[in-house]
């Protein structure tokens, strides 16, 4: 004879993944806010769905709600954060739910935001509403790792992209790099682009690539161009200046560079940024705590060497996207993807989970979160 509590659990869990992949759909439109789906269902039939579309929009309880109307009462809704239960620039979720009859609420984790943190589900028992927390916790903390971060660190989620030849090379040692990867596997840099807050590079790949950093076809977000540029010799006639006015960049260097450079940086349509840090290292944590205070979510570093490895070795990697080229090009002076100063024991080496790998246009793509030493 079946089990009648096994088969409800199971169901449950096939509803939350689901709430899982309808929240992933608002990547790139719903940050800073965290990414939500939500599940009505009256047993094995759904009778709603939605997601957190864009920030400033409905959020996922909401949206199905919505669907679901007046079949939503005595209904049971699947959602994979707590819903919120305070007033920002829409009405509080708690209360839409507890309006619409709903006779039960599962919920995959908690939300720390202050305001919330455990508020909302503290709010639909009080009005009687059967509440689970738990299923798929880590499902949905994987989910929302950029917002956990921002709020727990006040800083956004790095994510570093690079491709390299099967030799690991970024570039020859004459310096050429166009065209590593296919079109396909650029296309998907685009795509990265379109949905993150702001896209990093170092003044000497600004120099040596006087790249566009835009995504084309744009996506969801419009990142802000920021060029670590320790002199302030952004050139101006470069195609990041002569676009800042249409396309916003950033400028970050350091307390006492030239004046005059800075003032012509400033009239062509950069923004500046100064940081007074002793050394490369603070300077990129400013540079990050700043972006976290615009509460940027997710940033986009794609070179160069020197500064995606100073990155590396203050541990402010998060992920990565590598695009491996089936072509070889020699030479010790070629460019490898991580200067810095590096592991010196195998055994301390950072390592990768939620690893993902396919192919794209020849290229093999592996991307996934750095596992760091705390976790």
């Amino acid at each position: 004879m079946s089990d009648p509590s096994a088969a409800w659990a199971e169901l449950d869990r096939w509803h939350m993944n689901r709430a899982l992949e309808l929240a992933e759909q608002g990547r790139g439109g719903a940050e800073p806010n965290p990414l939500v789906g939500c599940v009505v269902a009256h047993g094995a039939e759904v009778i709603g769905e939605g997601y957190h579309r864009r920030y400033g929009g409905p959020h996922a309880e909401v949206d199905a709600l919505q669907m679901a109307g007046e079949r939503a009462r005595g209904a049971t809704l699947y959602v994979t954060l707590e819903p919120c239960c305070h007033w920002g620039k829409t009405p509080p979720c708690s209360q839409a739910v507890i309006k619409a009859g709903v006779h039960r609420v599962v919920a995959a984790m908690s939300d720390p935001f202050p305001q919330v943190a455990g508020g909302g589900l503290a709010e639909l028992r009080a009005s009687g509403v059967d509440v689970s927390v738990g299923l798929l916790e880590a499902e949905a903390r994987r989910l929302n790792r950029p917002y956990l971060k921002l709020l727990a660190t006040g800083r956004p989620w790095v994510i570093a992209k690079w491709a390299m030849t099967l030799d690991g090379k970024l570039a020859s040692h004459a310096g050429s790099s166009q065209w590593i990867s296919s079109p396909e596997s650029r296309a998907i840099v685009h795509q990265l682009r379109g949905r993150v807050d702001a896209i990093i590079v170092a003044a000497g790949t600004a120099r040596a690539d006087d790249p566009q950093l835009t995504a084309r076809p744009p996506g969801p977000r419009t990142a802000l161009r920021v060029v670590v540029d320790d002199r302030g010799h952004l050139a101006l006639d470069s195609y990041l200046v002569r676009s800042a006015r249409e396309t916003p960049v950033l400028v970050a260097t350091v307390a006492d560079a030239s004046p005059d450079k800075l003032a012509a940086l400033r009239a062509a349509g950069c923004e500046v940024w100064q940081h007074s840090g002793f050394d490369r290292a603070s300077r990129l944590a400013g540079l990050l705590d700043e972006l976290g205070r615009r509460r940027f979510t997710n940033v986009l570093v794609e070179g160069g060497a020197k500064l995606l490895g100073n990155l590396f070795d203050a541990r402010q990697i998060d992920e990565v996207h590598v695009f491996v080229a089936p072509k070889l090009i020699g030479g010790s002076g070629a460019i490898a993807p991580l200067a810095g100063i590096g592991i010196a024991n195998m055994a301390d080496a950072l390592r990768l989970e939620s690893v993902q790998i396919e192919t794209s246009g020849g290229d093999v793509y592996l991307r996934g979160h750095v596992l760091k030493p705390e976790a």
